[in-house]
């Protein structure tokens, strides 16, 4: 390990960044240097531009990937390397602003049935139940659960704060079924033959194929379960700050973007084509 990357994992570490961020920011200085074949110290505005647009041109890279690799590379250049005359030559791209995917709240229950695993099923409940990422929903643990105040603690969530989500009663059923059947002692969804996490990947085919055997169209995956969460309360007209604090939202803008995607306000909505007056052809 050199001494550039030893500091830079330490100034993240100092900075309370979590391990799966640091790993990820250290991987997209590393392919920045590997470009060049020179450590990121001999490489000034003009090679940090060209790789931008390398990024943006062949590697086609998404949003949320161009812009980690442009975070990572600012905090090298303004913390490990102390050279903030460098952060103006890397400026954050604008956001696209896309509509999440969700589905109805009677396919959410065709897809639930389609499962036939007892601990998947019980997982993806769990997650449209509490509007949980599925990282957060993977570290869940037994002790976690806390039947009697009808809540559920998660440790460490989003932006690594602990916060409170909703128990449903029908939420508690299916937890308690699920306990009878697996006894699990730690990790609340373990791995098969181990007490830790399954993998994200795992749920993400089981999810998938569940959609494919429910018949549904759109492009489902557990993240999918969190957006129907916030929309489907939206519909029910549970106060937007509320949903901001059980989805662990540090703005409200970003849970403002649900209103977006409420069907039930659009179908309450009357087209002005439909407050005309009849026209004589249409009388007769």
């Amino acid at each position: 390990m050199t001494d550039l990357r030893k500091r830079y994992i330490e100034d993240l570490e100092l900075r309370n960044y979590s391990p799966k961020t640091v790993t990820r920011y250290v991987e997209c200085v590393a392919r920045f240097a590997r470009h060049f074949g020179k450590s990121p110290t001999l490489l000034g505005p003009e090679e940090v531009r060209a790789y931008q647009l390398h990024l943006i041109h062949e590697t086609h890279l998404s949003w949320s990937t161009f812009n980690q690799t442009v975070c990572a590379l600012r905090f090298l250049y303004r913390q490990s390397l102390q050279q903030n005359w460098m952060i103006p030559f890397l400026p954050f791209p604008r956001k696209p602003k896309k509509l999440p995917t969700v589905i109805s709240a009677e396919e959410v229950s065709r897809l639930l049935a389609a499962v036939p695993d007892l601990k998947m099923r019980t997982l993806l409940a769990t997650l449209y139940a509490t509007g949980l990422r599925i990282s957060e929903a993977l570290h869940l643990e037994v002790r976690d659960v806390d039947s009697a105040r009808r809540q559920i603690l998660v440790r460490d969530g989003k932006g690594q704060k602990d916060r409170w989500v909703l128990l449903s009663p029908r939420l508690l059923e299916y937890l308690r079924l699920y306990w009878k059947h697996y006894h699990p002692t730690t990790v609340l969804f373990p791995a098969p033959h181990a007490n830790k996490p399954l993998r994200p990947d795992a749920v993400q085919r089981v999810c998938r194929r569940a959609a494919q055997a429910a018949g549904l169209r759109k492009h489902v995956t557990p993240h999918v379960l969190c957006h129907c969460f916030a929309t489907h309360l939206m519909e029910a007209n549970v106060n937007l700050r509320t949903i901001q604090m059980l989805l662990g939202h540090r703005s409200l803008t970003t849970t403002h973007r649900y209103t977006h995607v409420s069907q039930a306000a659009l179908a309450a909505t009357t087209s002005p084509l439909d407050l005309l007056p009849p026209a004589e052809k249409e009388r007769s």
